[in-house]
């Protein structure tokens, strides 16, 4: 016979609240020095700014935060609620709108994120915090270049190579090493060692294949960038030294070409004596050494500030409380400004005067 157990069920635990998850490398992001969430964090808020605050500070990070996901999760405002109650989260100074460039090497793209503050922080707060967000996310760790000295490896000679792969032989005792010297000794005197038999020396197929030079290969890269500078490789021997001189000034080959497609007439009768004449008028002029070279242009991630209303980029100190210099404006306009003073009281009778004087007739 079973046994009934009248004590009550355990409760089930709380479900969580639904959310949308948002595309790698979008979403919530928290930002740094957070402290334990409280019942109160947010109660100085307008109800409607409460209630979004709340369920935004308990979604996880890389939780979509665009309107209309979160309007899509909040039964009780729509977008238009969601996005007024955003821009005075940011104007409050819990969140901030960003865009960086995400990704690896040449395969990068911009992406949203909203930084996300349980306390309020001020503008100089959030300042210097996307300032630092961008600074490490813009250092990038590069692999470090093999040196020359590690790199370089004693070449290894076949005679090495048998020794070392060979099997040791064993040692010979003292008298029988001493027997065999004298006997090999005995032998290279009565049957000298016959001389290697001569081997005519060999002609090679042809000379050792040069790699060709910069300047060649910009110079033979002109056919294809124009059909109209289309040059033999006689030509481009002939030219090479003219454009080794441009190379020689700081030049790359892609200056180089543009340097001498740019402007060509519709019919060109001799390729290399166009190229001839470019490459002597516009020579490149030459670089003292005093002039500190330009330092190369490292790809790296950049960090920007989007305004909360119209999601316009700039700098994060040009977007104070979250918002550019339109919304700002277009927001104090539209702010009610209470009346200076009652209104003035109107004289009854004489207005009804005046309105009995417009409708008698002539």
């Amino acid at each position: 016979m079973a046994t009934e157990h009248l004590s009550p069920a355990l409760p089930a635990p709380a479900s969580s609240r639904p959310y949308a998850k948002a595309r790698p490398g979008y979403g919530k992001r928290i930002a740094s020095g957070q402290r334990a969430p409280l019942a109160d964090d947010f109660a100085l808020m307008p109800e409607r700014e409460r209630y979004i605050a709340g369920y935004v500070d308990r979604l996880p990070e890389g939780a979509a935060m665009d309107i209309k996901s979160l309007a899509r999760h909040l039964p009780l405002y729509g977008q238009m609620a969601v996005s007024s109650a955003l821009k005075a989260l940011g104007v409050a100074g819990h969140l901030r709108r960003v865009r960086c460039l995400a990704g690896e090497r040449d395969q990068v793209r911009w992406v949203s994120r909203t930084y996300w503050s349980r306390t309020a922080r001020d503008n100089e707060w959030w300042d210097a915090f996307l300032t630092t967000e961008g600074s490490d996310s813009a250092s990038e760790a590069t692999p470090a270049q093999p040196s020359a000295d590690a790199g370089a490896q004693a070449p290894v000679t076949a005679s090495s190579l048998n020794a070392a792969t060979s099997p040791a032989a064993p040692p010979m005792p003292a008298p029988q090493q001493a027997e065999v010297a004298s006997e090999a000794a005995a032998a290279s005197v009565t049957h000298p060692a016959p001389a290697p038999p001569a081997v005519p020396e060999q002609r090679t197929h042809g000379a050792a294949q040069v790699a060709p030079s910069p300047a060649y290969l910009a110079l033979a890269q002109l056919g294809r960038a124009d059909m109209r500078l289309a040059l033999s490789a006689a030509d481009c021997r002939a030219l090479e030294p003219l454009a080794a001189a441009w190379f020689s000034r700081g030049v790359d080959a892609d200056y180089l070409t543009q340097a001498l497609t740019a402007g060509l007439p519709a019919q060109v009768g001799s390729p290399v004596g166009l190229v001839r004449r470019r490459l002597t008028d516009k020579l490149p002029p030459q670089l003292t050494s005093s002039t500190a070279p330009v330092p190369a242009v490292t790809r790296g991630r950049r960090l920007l500030a989007e305004c909360t209303e119209c999601g316009r980029p700039g700098a994060p100190e040009a977007l104070p409380d979250g918002l550019c210099r339109g919304c700002r404006t277009a927001a104090s306009d539209t702010t009610p400004t209470a009346p200076a003073g009652p209104p003035a009281e109107r004289d009854v009778h004489a207005l009804v005067g005046q309105l009995r004087e417009l409708t008698r007739l002539p």
